[in-house]
């Protein structure tokens, strides 16, 4: 995801949340999870030794890298059966690592590639976590939040009712009763077609405009707040609006959006390290004949 695309999402905090996509840096426990009191939550020793295989150890702080390793996540299983699991495959690991070495499988160049691809990916993947980590603190999501919040525009949204019918004598009977003085959403509840508003007196809740069809939306917000329309034709049949209320649609809290900025301040954080260390180095590219390829600005 390119930094303009992740500022384009940003921008759009006012509009729907999540506000930006990608896992958040720190995850919630699940509801039914007994709170816990830092203070009372045990120190686990990363040197602790939780198995041997022929001799050689395997200990907490090895099941907490495995436990990390994608390939291996297990979200549905419980942490008991979990940790077994993976205290098993760790004796596999160790067992099928020592007879590799045995057969000499690690000698070759092939593997020796494959070792040093694994080790610089290992190093920037820890880089990257280091960076993000530094980046995300309360003052810069804070900030972050704030300043995207000035710069969204303001965007009127309108809570309304209707009543929809099939066809037009319909809609002009409907609205003759509730300009007449009936209940709206008493009128709705008897004669709307429409079934996921019907059981609510024909509300539909605070919208923009850009959320309905167009002869909808048009007649809804030259409404103010009280009056009700004409009947008017969509691709769903007759409708006759009521205008509830019409405000300026809030920007979402910080609490609601606050695992979206601190992933973008994380994100933001990782690719400017690596632009900033591409600008910084000699970068070559061969084409197949080992000719030097025009490089374009990166």
């Amino acid at each position: 995801m390119s930094y303009l695309t992740v500022r384009k999402s940003l921008l759009a905090l006012g509009a729907a949340l999540p506000l930006m996509a990608g896992a958040a840096l720190a995850q919630t426990p699940p509801a039914s999870a007994p709170a816990t009191s830092p203070a009372t939550v045990p120190a686990v020793d990363p040197a602790k030794v939780v198995a041997r295989v022929n001799g050689f150890e395997i200990t907490e702080g090895d099941l907490a890298i495995a436990a990390e390793d994608p390939a291996l996540q297990m979200p549905n299983v419980p942490d008991e059966q979990k940790r077994e699991m993976l205290t098993g495959y760790l004796i596999d690991l160790k067992l099928g690592s020592k007879a590799a070495e045995a057969a000499k499988i690690g000698s070759g160049a092939d593997f020796a590639r494959k070792l040093a691809y694994n080790r610089d990916k290992t190093l920037l993947d820890e880089y990257l976590d280091q960076t993000a980590k530094k980046a995300v603190t309360p003052e810069a999501a804070r900030k972050l939040y704030d300043e995207t919040v000035k710069s969204i525009p303001a965007e009127q949204e309108v809570r309304a009712r209707h009543i929809l019918v099939e066809n037009e004598d319909d809609a002009k009977k409907v609205a003759g009763r509730v300009k007449g003085g009936e209940d709206f959403a008493k009128v709705a509840g008897e004669v709307s077609k429409d079934p996921g508003s019907k059981t609510d007196g024909g509300d539909l809740g605070f919208f923009t405009k850009d959320r309905m069809v167009e002869p909808f939306a048009e007649a809804a917000f030259k409404l103010e707040a009280g009056q009700i329309s004409d009947p008017v034709q969509s691709q769903f049949g007759w409708h006759v609006i009521k205008v509830e209320e019409k405000r300026t649609k809030p920007a979402p809290s910080f609490e609601e959006t606050k695992d979206q900025v601190e992933a973008y301040l994380g994100r933001k954080a990782q690719q400017d390290l690596i632009m900033s260390l591409r600008k910084d180095a000699k970068i070559e590219k061969l084409d197949d004949k080992g000719n030097l390829v025009e490089q374009k600005q990166q």
